[in-house]
């Protein structure tokens, strides 16, 4: 095995997904500022999770739905006046060949 290629500085951390208010216990060098109190009592740095084995569809054989339809609406709202404006420009440059 190289030398050096690893970090040095492993330590207990507490790593929490708050899509589903679950936590664990491991070993990681990854840097943080917080800390949490775990259920023995010792104060832990605190790594936040979006998503982990806890929340994921493939873990938990559960699918969320995500309203698609909602953010598509959304988009084509705030960018209306962009796709408007190259339109306008297309017909003036067909008009003017013409």
């Amino acid at each position: 095995m190289k030398k050096n290629t690893h970090p040095e500085n492993y330590r207990t951390v507490v790593f929490k997904d708050f899509s589903c208010d679950e936590a664990f216990l491991t070993r990681s060098c990854a840097e943080t500022d917080e800390t949490i109190v775990w259920e023995d009592g010792n104060e832990y740095p605190l790594v936040k999770l979006e998503i982990s084995s806890y929340s994921h569809p493939f873990y938990t054989g559960k699918m969320k739905y995500v309203d698609t339809a909602g953010r598509i609406d959304k988009f084509n709202k705030k960018f209306a006046k962009f796709s408007n404006k190259t339109e306008t420009k297309e017909e003036e440059t067909e008009s003017a060949d013409k």
